[in-house]
């Protein structure tokens, strides 16, 4: 049986609250299964502490993150708390923590679960895609650095290197290979998204990531550019698996995944790395939320069975990734009754509420058959 130090970062406005549903969720799904045993140790951080400390990434905390099996972290940030020269601290933090750890991919599911909202009037075979990410590179590598002349001129670079690309393309394929392939017809696709057609550092990127598809023949590859995916998305986002891309285009296009699924409250992520693993919801802190039990806990629990997953993946360990399976189907099946969801979902229920009704699920068996 498996033993895992998680090292959890409460976060601000909302963020203690969705994460203490979320371990609660995680206890109570391996204690069901006799799973692996989970140490969660917290540590301050975010917008709040920096307004009480002055830090921004303690060297404590980073180290216990170095240290620990997996980093869960919820959402953080507060507009009302800014850098001196007027930015916000969640940024420093989040760049901070995938340079520190080097958490190179960025995974999004986007995934529509029967009784999830939907602005689509036709989701066809269904919606399940990952919009992947490279976590480092790209137009944010220009983070904390760029020119600029006051009031004249600003200026940022773009970073695509072969290294870069190779690595979070080869772990697309890889990924692609573990799911089920396209809900149109089961085949497993990866999708380059990209701007080739205008910029070199794009067709630098293509060009890599043709390289690395002729490595897996097995699994189809295809590329698209950025605002013809746009529309895609929203016309037949069944004929997705895995999308690969640059840093930029996966932040604007995750938001758009998740748009068409429910929203963030149903949006998990995990950015993971060779040696490191960091699971989180999507969404932000909503601080005019904190305290009211309003706050959807789904995406915080999505993201914690996606720890358990990797976790489990990681070390071999079966019970672990039934684990974590287990809490997707919980979750499921909470969203398919439709009795305990949270207002931004057209229910009336409370974090709390809808913590409690995953248990019960859980405990009850009362789980849907894939």
């Amino acid at each position: 049986m498996g033993r895992y130090h998680i090292a959890v970062l409460p976060g601000d406005g909302i963020g203690p609250e969705v994460m203490k549903a979320a371990i609660r969720v995680l206890n109570g799904a391996v204690s069901f299964i006799n799973g692996p045993q989970l140490e969660f140790a917290e540590h301050p951080i975010g917008a709040n502490h920096y307004r009480r400390s002055g830090e921004i990434l303690p060297d404590a905390v980073l180290q216990n993150c170095r240290e620990a099996d997996a980093v869960l972290l919820s959402a953080i940030g507060l507009t009302d708390v800014r850098l001196p020269d007027g930015t916000e601290v969640q940024p420093q933090i989040m760049v901070g923590l995938r340079r520190a750890l080097d958490l190179y991919a960025a995974i999004r599911p986007i995934k529509l679960y029967s009784g999830a909202p939907s602005p689509l009037k036709k989701i066809g075979p269904g919606i399940n895609f990952i919009v992947l990410r490279e976590n480092t590179e790209g137009l944010f590598a220009s983070f904390g650095g760029g020119s600029i002349v006051p009031n004249r001129v600003a200026t940022d670079t773009m970073v695509v290197s072969r290294a870069g690309t190779e690595r979070i393309v080869e772990f697309a394929f890889r990924l692609a290979k573990r799911r089920k392939g396209r809900p149109l017809d089961g085949r497993r696709t990866v999708t380059c998204v990209d701007k080739s057609n205008v910029f070199r550092s794009f067709a630098f990127f293509r060009s890599i990531f043709y390289e690395v598809a002729s490595r897996h023949p097995d699994v189809t590859a295809e590329s698209t550019y950025v605002d013809a995916m746009s529309l895609y998305l929203l016309q037949h986002p069944w004929a997705y698996d895995v999308l690969v891309m640059e840093n930029m285009f996966g932040d604007i296009l995750s938001d758009l995944g998740a748009g068409l699924v429910g929203g963030l409250g149903l949006g998990p992520s995990a950015e993971i790395g060779e040696n490191h693993g960091l699971f989180q919801p999507s969404h932000g802190s909503a601080p005019q939320l904190a305290g009211q039990n309003v706050a959807n806990p789904l995406a915080m629990i999505l993201s914690g069975s996606m720890m358990l997953n990797w976790l489990g993946e990681r070390n071999d360990d079966k019970a672990a990734i039934g684990a974590g399976q287990l809490i997707e189907s919980a979750v499921a099946q909470v969203i398919k009754e439709r009795k305990m969801l949270t207002p931004d979902l057209g229910g009336k229920a409370g974090t709390k509420e809808v913590g409690a009704a995953i248990l019960h699920a859980i405990e009850s068996g009362r789980l849907p058959q894939e």
